[in-house]
């Protein structure tokens, strides 16, 4: 962008999977989240989101296949950027709210960084993981999914000298309650010729029922599986940040939340915005 364009920054949040189940997600407040741009100077709309490159089931599950021995992780998330922005979808059983407004300069300041965060952040997880639901609890992993990149987008723009609205803004979380894990070991060390065969075969156990394309039966009988594994026998097994981790899970096992995180401050006030 030219550095002295005025930029008007949106925040874009619909209900996942929207394109093939409607609002049916937005009611139990699962939402994606992603940033809007207009240019003045270019007339144009922009739409850049964090995404799992082959959807949310395959980042949060592995495919289990015959000829191999691991399981098939599809995990890979990354930031994609591209004109235009799809008002009805956001704006029908979503949010389509103008939340900053931004230089140029900054804009450009910005999509270097973006790339960076590309460049480092390279794979999608879709559980926050800690000991309890009470505040300040112990928090072992971290979620690394949509929500978070538009919060370290809108960290960047206010480090830039963006000033933001004073409006709310909530974010989906997707909660497992666990003691502390156990680290397991990497694919080579669990899956490889020398690895520990009865793990891999508790693991691969644990994450067959959640196979995808299955019969209303298969499916019903798949829940009372993951029933027994996480809820009767408290296991569950996480790849995260290409490592296998036991939880020891504990009650309430699972939660899904819609956290207020307020937009950030302006960072730095000697910066001229516009």
């Amino acid at each position: 962008m030219k550095d002295d364009d005025v930029i008007e920054v949106f925040r874009l949040q619909a209900p996942v999977w929207e394109f093939k189940y409607g609002d049916l997600l937005g009611h139990l407040k699962i939402m994606h989240d992603a940033i809007g741009f207009r240019s003045t100077l270019k007339e144009k709309n922009y739409t850049m989101e964090w995404y799992e490159l082959f959807q949310l089931g395959n980042c949060t599950f592995p495919h289990l296949r015959p000829e191999m021995n691991a399981p098939f992780w599809c995990n890979q998330g990354a930031a994609c950027f591209f004109e235009g922005i799809d008002d009805s979808h956001w704006k029908e059983n979503g949010t389509l709210v103008l939340v900053a407004t931004i230089s140029g300069d900054m804009f450009n300041k910005m999509a270097k960084w973006v790339k960076q965060d590309n460049e480092t952040g390279i794979y999608y997880e879709t559980w926050t993981v800690q000991a309890s639901p009470e505040k300040g609890a112990e928090k072992w992993f971290e979620s690394y999914d949509c929500s978070k990149f538009v919060l370290r987008t809108y960290e960047k723009l206010a480090e830039l000298g963006a000033d933001f609205k004073k409006i709310e803004t909530n974010y989906t979380r997707i909660f497992l309650y666990s003691g502390e894990p156990t680290y397991l070991g990497n694919e080579t060390s669990v899956f490889g010729p020398t690895g520990n065969k009865t793990l891999a075969l508790a693991i691969k156990r644990f994450y067959y029922p959640f196979k995808p394309h299955l019969s209303t039966k298969e499916f019903l009988l798949s829940l009372l599986q993951i029933f027994d594994a996480v809820v009767i026998h408290r296991e569950f097994y996480l790849f995260y940040n290409f490592e296998y981790w036991f939880l020891p899970m504990k009650s309430p096992f699972i939660k899904i939340t819609y956290e207020e995180i307020p937009l950030p401050n302006r960072k730095n006030r000697t910066l001229s915005g516009l």
